[in-house]
C-alpha cells in the first residue's frame, strides 16, 4: 500500500522563501478597481516606444525573423552596440558584447557569472530591491551601504562605501543614475572605487541603465550624452561587468531587450548561462534594437529634454507644498523626496490610492534607508504631473499634515 500520510507543506528552498515581495507591486495592487487613479508608481514613461522602432519590429516579423538566434544575441545587433558603446565610452568590440532578454535578466546572468553561495556583496542603497535580491537567490549574503540626503540631494560618503569594501568581497553592486534618487556616481568616485576594487580583486557588476537620462549642472547647461560610467575608466577585459537596457532610452520597456559589456574571457561561459535562462532574446526585438540605436539619437536627445523639464516642473510643484522636502536628482526619471506621514511609506501610498486616486512608490520598497521617503515617476505629460500634485495636496490638507 502507498504511504498516504499528509507530507509537510512543498515550499520553495528557503533563500527565495525569505526574498522580499515588491512593495511598489503591493501598492498597485492596492490600485485595482479604484477609478481613476494617476499611476506614478512604474519606472517607464506613458509614451509608446516610437514608431520608428515598432515598424522595425512589424518589418522583422514580416520578413520571418521568428528563429532561435545565436546565444549572445546576432552579429549585426552585438556590432551595432559595440559601435555604440565606443561613441559614447571608448573602443568596444563585439566580443565583450552579449544581447539579453532584459537589463534585469543581464543583471541575473551578471551575478550567476560571478557570485556563488557565501560570497559576500556590497551594494549601495537605497536601491531597486532587484539589485540586492537577486545575489540572494544564488546564496550570497549582501550588505549595503547608504547614501545619505541632505541638502544636496543624495550623496555617496566615499569613506564608508570604501570601508565596506573588505578583501573578502566579491562583487560590488552599484546603480548609477540610481533608481529611486536618481543620485550619480561622480568620475572621481568612480576612478577611487575602481582602483579600489582592483586591488583587492572585487568583481564590480554596474547597472548603466539610465546612462543617457542625465541631466548637466547649472541652468541653461546642454545635457552630456551620458552620465560617467566605469566603461570611461575600466579596460574591457578586467573585473567590471556593465549592465544596460533599451527600456529608458528607447522607451521600450515591454520589448525586454538589453546587453552586457564584460570581460571577453566570460563570453563563452556566458552563453551556458543564457542557453539554461532564455537561450537568445527574440530575434525580430534584436533587429527592432539595432534601428532604435541607428535612428534614434534624436528621439533620445528629445526625450531627455523632455525629462528635464518634466523634472524641473515637479520640483517645482512639490517645494510650493508645505512639508515636502524635494531636491533636483541629476539622473534618472525619478524624484525621491521627503514629505509627512512618510515614516511608514507604505501605509502612506496605499492611503494615497485608496483616498486621492493617486499612485506614488513607497520609500521602503528600495530597502530601509528609503523609508520616509516616496518615489515618483515624472516620465510624463506636466499636465499629469500637476494633476497629481493637486491630488498629493488634497491628501495632506484634509489630513492635517504639514501645517
Amino acid at each position: 500500500m502507498p504511504d498516504l500520510a499528509p507530507r509537510a507543506t512543498p515550499d520553495a528552498r528557503d533563500a527565495v522563501r525569505a526574498l522580499r515581495p515588491s512593495q511598489i507591486r503591493e501598492v498597485a495592487n492596492a490600485g485595482f478597481g479604484v477609478p481613476d487613479v494617476l499611476p506614478f508608481w512604474f519606472g517607464e514613461s506613458d509614451r509608446v516606444t516610437p514608431p520608428f522602432i515598432r515598424d522595425a519590429a512589424s518589418a522583422a516579423l514580416a520578413s520571418g525573423a521568428t528563429f532561435y538566434t545565436h546565444n549572445l544575441g546576432i552579429a549585426p545587433l552585438r556590432a551595432t552596440l559595440a559601435r555604440y558603446v565606443s561613441e559614447l565610452h571608448g573602443p568596444t568590440s563585439a566580443e565583450h558584447v552579449a544581447v539579453t532578454s532584459a537589463g534585469v535578466n543581464a543583471l541575473m546572468l551578471a551575478a550567476q557569472l560571478v557570485v556563488g553561495a557565501g560570497d559576500r556583496v556590497v551594494a549601495v542603497t537605497p536601491l531597486w530591491p532587484n539589485l540586492v535580491e537577486i545575489p540572494k537567490i544564488l546564496g550570497a549574503h549582501v550588505e549595503t551601504v547608504s547614501l545619505v540626503y541632505g541638502a544636496q540631494g543624495w550623496q555617496l560618503e566615499l569613506e564608508r562605501l570604501l570601508g565596506a569594501l573588505t578583501p573578502d568581497t566579491k562583487l560590488l553592486m552599484l546603480n548609477s543614475p540610481n533608481n529611486p534618487t536618481g543620485w550619480v556616481m561622480t568620475r572621481d568616485d568612480q576612478r577611487t572605487v575602481l582602483e579600489h576594487c582592483r586591488r583587492h580583486g572585487i568583481w564590480v557588476v554596474a547597472d548603466e541603465v539610465y546612462e543617457r537620462l542625465y541631466y548637466a549642472d547649472g541652468a541653461g547647461q546642454q545635457a552630456a550624452l551620458s552620465a560617467p560610467s566605469f566603461l570611461d575608466l575600466a579596460a574591457r577585459d578586467e573585473r567590471v561587468i556593465c549592465v544596460n537596457s533599451f527600456s529608458k532610452a528607447w522607451l521600450m520597456t515591454g520589448w525586454r531587450l538589453g546587453w552586457i559589456v564584460a570581460p571577453a574571457s566570460l563570453m563563452d561561459d556566458l552563453g551556458k548561462l543564457v542557453e539554461y535562462n532564455t537561450s537568445c532574446a527574440p530575434a525580430f526585438v534584436q533587429q527592432a534594437g539595432i534601428t532604435a540605436i541607428e535612428q534614434g539619437a534624436a528621439f533620445t536627445r528629445d526625450l531627455v529634454a523632455d525629462l528635464r523639464a518634466s523634472r524641473d516642473h515637479l520640483v517645482r510643484a512639490l517645494s510650493a507644498l508645505r512639508g515636502v522636502d524635494v531636491k533636483a536628482p541629476p539622473g534618472a526619471m525619478y524624484v525621491f523626496f521627503a514629505l509627512p506621514g512618510a515614516a511608514h511609506s507604505l501605509e502612506l501610498c496605499k492611503a494615497l490610492v485608496r483616498e486621492a486616486g493617486l499612485g506614488l512608490a513607497p520609500g521602503s520598497a528600495f530597502g530601509p534607508e528609503g523609508e520616509g521617503f516616496v518615489r515618483w515617476c515624472y516620465a510624463c505629460d506636466p499636465a499629469r504631473l500637476d494633476a497629481g500634485v493637486e491630488r498629493l495636496k488634497g491628501y495632506l490638507e484634509r489630513h492635517g499634515i504639514g501645517r
